[in-house]
């Protein structure tokens, strides 16, 4: 992987990471950095491990092996799940729950603003007018913009987004694309899968790829 403008001073850092499973390499030692203001763009097919580099990097995995540190810390799995937040395939709402509910109960468990204005961040994501709908009954597209709009509000300086345009329309993919420009723009970084047309979003982006033709970016 080529050096970025920010490789003095890393936000993530992993050297020799790898994961097994079941004594099967999954993907690694991967070696890359990632600074603030960046995107990674994980690319490779099917079973080459990008949704598992992802689980790794939130705490939801253990790592086989490898070193991962965080603003310049070595971290844990604790550590990691509270230094980045995670958009992975499930949206994570209690199905019973309002929108308005499921947000405040993520909002709170992940230690955000207590002052935040959640029912501006539901209109910011197009959810007005869905405050009390039980997610449940919202579309797969409404659940993605409703996981977004708790993405948005989490503190945390790392994102890790696995298909974060699945199941929206081109404004939803739009929605996507800004948040993650924003983010950048404040000093965070992001770590993204994707498929399909929408490969990346429309900010510098480095690539690591994954699988047996894995070449550096």
């Amino acid at each position: 992987m080529t050096d970025s403008p920010h490789a003095s001073s890393p936000l993530l850092q992993a050297r020799g990471l790898c994961f097994s499973r079941n004594d099967e390499p999954v993907f690694g030692p991967l070696d890359f950095t990632l600074g603030p203001g960046e995107a990674l763009l994980v690319l490779g097919g099917n079973g080459a491990g990008k949704t598992t580099l992802l689980r790794v990097l939130a705490g939801l995995l253990p790592a086989s092996g490898g070193e991962v540190e965080l603003q310049g810390r070595p971290v844990d799995r604790d550590h990691l799940a509270r230094g980045s937040a995670y958009l992975g395939h499930l949206p994570g709402h209690k199905a019973d729950l309002g929108a308005l509910e499921n947000l405040a109960y993520s909002h709170a468990l992940q230690g955000g603003d207590p002052g935040a204005d959640l029912a501006a961040a539901l209109a910011a994501v197009g959810l007005a007018g869905h405050e009390d709908s039980p997610a449940r009954r919202l579309s797969a597209g409404q659940n993605k913009r409703l996981a977004l709009a708790r993405l948005r509000l989490q503190p945390a300086p790392l994102w890790l987004l696995d298909e974060p345009y699945a199941n929206l329309d081109l404004d939803g993919i739009a929605l996507v694309n800004r948040l993650i420009q924003q983010h950048l723009a404040n000093g965070g970084a992001a770590l993204l899968t994707t498929h399909g047309a929408y490969a990346a979003p429309p900010v510098p982006v480095r690539t690591l790829a994954l699988g047996p033709a894995r070449v550096p970016a």
